[in-house]
């Protein structure tokens, strides 16, 4: 499967982890993680999060007072979804439909204070991870990653496929952002993934 084969996969995604599955959890332990390492932020802050889907994580930003956020989707629907799930979120946020490579090259330096996923990177294919520096280069404080990492066995696969049909690639995410000028300065569990959170060094 190549890269436009993947964003379509998202593009066109419903039932299962469609815009409408995450609108129906709402935010969760996940979000709060979210939150607590973006602790220290500004309240306008500008915060953009990368396959926001309708928008739960950066809902719960805004309940706790931020104020100036962004979300990237490349499926429509997501947003449709959004504005009667998060009607308050949908009228004060900026949101852009459209893959996430085609979009941060366009962002000035330092854009955003924070960029953050929460199991989205993962699903980037390896034709497109430039995407990476582009995060880099456009984060001016904190970059934050909730990814599946795979268990690192000398035998485990490079990627794995969702549901024998979606794709997610297993990287090392500390190497990947401290090669752009960020440090990790934390990293724990989460129900399913690893959260990390790099915060932008000498560059």
């Amino acid at each position: 499967m190549d890269s436009p084969d993947v964003r379509d996969q998202w593009a066109e995604r419903s039932g299962e982890y469609s815009p409408d599955y995450y609108a129906h959890y709402g935010p969760d332990e996940t979000s709060e993680a979210i939150r607590e390492a973006l602790d220290g932020l500004a309240s306008d802050a500008p915060v953009l999060e990368l396959g926001c889907s309708s928008g739960r994580h950066l809902a719960h930003l805004r309940e706790h007072g931020f104020e100036t956020l962004h979300g990237v989707d490349i499926n429509a629907d997501a947003f449709d979804v959004m504005e009667d799930a998060y009607p308050g979120l949908a009228d004060d946020g900026t949101f852009y439909v459209e893959a996430i490579e085609d979009l941060v090259e366009r962002f000035d330096d330092d854009h955003f204070a924070a960029v953050y996923s929460a199991e989205t990177l993962q699903h980037v294919h390896p034709d497109a991870t430039d995407v990476f520096e582009e995060l880099a280069r456009i984060a001016s404080d904190r970059i934050v990653t909730v990814e599946n990492e795979g268990d690192h066995r000398d035998d485990d696969p490079d990627v794995n496929y969702v549901r024998d049909e979606l794709p997610l690639f297993y990287r090392d995410w500390r190497e990947i952002f401290e090669a752009f000028g960020f440090e990790q300065v934390e990293t724990r569990p989460t129900k399913r993934d690893t959260l990390r959170v790099f915060r932008a060094s000498e560059r």
